[in-house]
């Protein structure tokens, strides 16, 4: 089984023949690392850039983005016992009030296709939730909110961590369909990412 064929699975989506094309390359005594580099984080690095350049939709991202979790999940016991180089953790959630997971579960995805610890708080977060996560070592808080009228939960969790003393320790990066650089500028927010192959590109250039 060659990584070629892992790649071009995952961007077609077909999880099933990513699962058997890993096991296979693990079978063949592939090292893990090289598998996730070359094949995994390879293929969603393709698709963030089909989607930036329109030649993909959301629907498609998430069936690629689906696939590959299928073949790290595979890989993880392998990659815990070596520890793959970590591009850094993440933080993520909906905040506090919002309900809403798609947007940020892409995102997860996204992130961990290429090659980021996730730390998933879910929906519904409270910013004392992202201030004992920023306690726990992550590099990048990330905050998901698709309503007007919980967006202000961003600067309040912003407020937050200022108010821990952990503000200069992560970055913080805010999306979701209301949000806009403009909002972003206005709470101090580190970046604005407008959809999730532009989030895991930030979130390399904020570790950078």
């Amino acid at each position: 089984m060659d990584l070629k064929t892992i790649y071009d699975n995952i961007i077609e989506g077909a999880a099933s023949n990513v699962e058997a094309g890993v096991r296979e390359a693990l079978a063949a005594g592939i090292n893990a690392d090289v598998i996730l580099k070359d094949a995994l984080i390879a293929a969603m690095g393709e698709v963030g850039a089909r989607y930036e350049e329109g030649d993909m939709f959301v629907p498609e991202m998430l069936i690629s983005a689906r696939a590959m979790q299928a073949g790290l999940t595979l890989l993880k016991p392998y990659l815990v016992g070596g520890k793959a180089e970590s591009a850094g953790k993440v933080a993520i959630g909906t905040v506090k009030g919002d309900l809403h997971d798609i947007g940020k579960n892409l995102v997860a995805m996204m992130l961990e296709g290429a090659g980021f610890e996730i730390l998933d708080l879910g929906v519904d977060v409270s910013p004392q939730a992202f201030v004992d996560a920023a306690h726990e070592g992550v590099q990048i808080i990330g905050m998901s909110a698709l309503l007007t009228t919980t967006m202000g939960n961003m600067g309040n969790t912003i407020e937050a961590l200022k108010a821990a003393g952990v503000r200069e320790k992560v970055k913080v990066m805010i999306g979701g369909a209301p949000v806009t650089q403009e909002f972003a500028n206005s709470i101090g927010a580190d970046a604005f990412a407008a959809d999730a192959p532009s989030a895991a590109r930030i979130a390399r250039q904020l570790l950078a």
